[in-house]
């Protein structure tokens, strides 16, 4: 398995804080099964994590994972918080795509979607780029107006949810909208989002299991073989997205 999202690259954002944390969050990681993690430090305004110091980040904690004969390989990323100058800054060579691919992981605000998102987005796929918005499930704008996401998607984007948000760690109500996005096709990817091994560990093998007895194979194996394609650099599957309609429940959830 592969989790796309992880804070595990020690010192370097509010992940892990040392490198004996980040090697928790790596073991804890191979317990659930997974082989590959790309690790995304934030991008913004309170982290200037760029591609230089990641590469070497990253290369440096694969080097102690192989001295601690941990089977975990650490690929390098950025979760990029959304801002007007995105496609310059990724031109300039500050920006890293998700293990290097045409891949890009994108943030937006908690609260709201920026006017100038559809832009960016828009902006980043002329260059080639594939904008993967990370977490939809937890923007408040996105759960009030799911329409907004409906679009974006409709215009090349893809998205990733976390997997805590489809277990319920983030609330009910956050739940029951993971859920709708993975029914309406409006989702491409889960990944843990992990940033320590106590209050935000990796809860990826806890949410398979649950999308395996509430969708099927098909479904396990629709995310987890995108996230293998996505590190590939390969074209990964999407399906017709549909809108959410207000009073829609829990569907095949229920």
């Amino acid at each position: 398995m592969i989790d796309i999202h992880c804070h595990i690259l020690p010192g370097i954002d509010d992940g892990a804080k040392t490198l004996d944390e980040s090697v928790q969050m790596a073991q804890a990681a191979v317990a659930q099964g997974i082989e590959t993690i790309i690790a995304t430090p934030h991008f913004n305004y309170h982290y200037n994590n760029e591609k230089a110091a990641i590469l070497e980040q990253t290369a440096a904690f694969n080097k102690q994972l192989t001295e601690q004969n941990i089977p975990l390989t650490v690929l390098p990323g950025q979760e990029i918080r959304i801002y007007g100058e995105v496609v310059q800054d990724y031109q300039s060579g500050k920006l890293v795509s998700l293990a290097e691919t045409n891949y890009l992981m994108i943030e937006l605000p908690s609260g709201h979607v920026p006017r100038f998102t559809e832009r960016v987005l828009y902006e980043l796929q002329l260059e080639g780029v594939i904008p993967v918005i990370v977490h939809p499930e937890r923007n408040q704008e996105i759960v009030q107006n799911p329409n907004l996401l409906y679009r974006l998607v409709k215009n090349g984007a893809l998205t990733q949810i976390t997997a805590a948000s489809l277990c319920g760690g983030f609330g009910k109500n956050i739940k029951r909208f993971t859920q709708q996005l993975i029914e309406a096709n409006l989702t491409h990817f889960i990944a843990s989002d992990a940033h320590n091994v106590t209050t935000r560990s990796c809860k990826m093998a806890q949410a398979i299991e649950l999308l395996e007895k509430k969708c099927g194979s098909g479904t396990v194996y629709y995310f987890t073989e995108n996230a293998h394609l996505l590190v590939k650099g390969s074209a990964v599957q999407r399906e017709i997205p549909h809108r959410i309609k207000k009073r829609k429940l829990w569907g095949i959830f229920s």
